[in-house]
């Protein structure tokens, strides 16, 4: 039986980016088509968000099967956390620059933080099945260090 790299945990996870991208998404879309002068940088902010859990979604759905989406999946969730820090320090220390909360506010409280805990899950499946580094065919990560090839 060939090994599924963690198959079960990005399937929940890319079942979460894809819930996400909607929400987000959507509710962006919405709020730039209605009102888009009242917030437009929040308002864009939340639909670039929903297109990273789109990206995310995508990556994580295919990266039980391919390691370089693996990779791809780890480097957009290491960006998306920092993009969630930036913009949730950001509203906190420069509330006036967001009339109109984001998917990040405040460190993504509006979404009950999810958005803050999402990408560290994506990056702890990443580390406890390396990003990438599996060895083909054994189920174990490739050899790291000195020596190795």
């Amino acid at each position: 039986m060939p090994d599924r790299g963690g198959a079960g945990p990005a399937r929940a996870l890319a079942a979460g980016y894809a819930l996400f991208a909607l929400a987000a998404g959507a509710r962006g879309a919405v709020q730039l088509l209605t009102d888009a002068g009242r917030a437009p940088l929040a308002y864009a902010l939340s639909v670039g968000a929903g297109l990273t859990y789109l990206a995310g979604a995508l990556l994580l759905a295919g990266a039980d099967r391919r390691p370089r989406l693996r990779a791809a999946a780890c480097a957009l969730a290491a960006a998306e956390f920092g993009g969630v820090l930036a913009v949730g320090t950001l509203s906190v220390l420069v509330p006036s620059a967001f009339p109109d909360a984001t998917v990040w506010s405040w460190y993504g409280a509006g979404y009950g933080f999810v958005p803050l805990v999402l990408p560290l899950l994506a990056l702890l499946w990443g580390w406890i099945s390396p990003c990438g580094t599996r060895a083909r065919g054994t189920g174990r990560p490739a050899a790291r260090g000195r020596g190795s090839a």
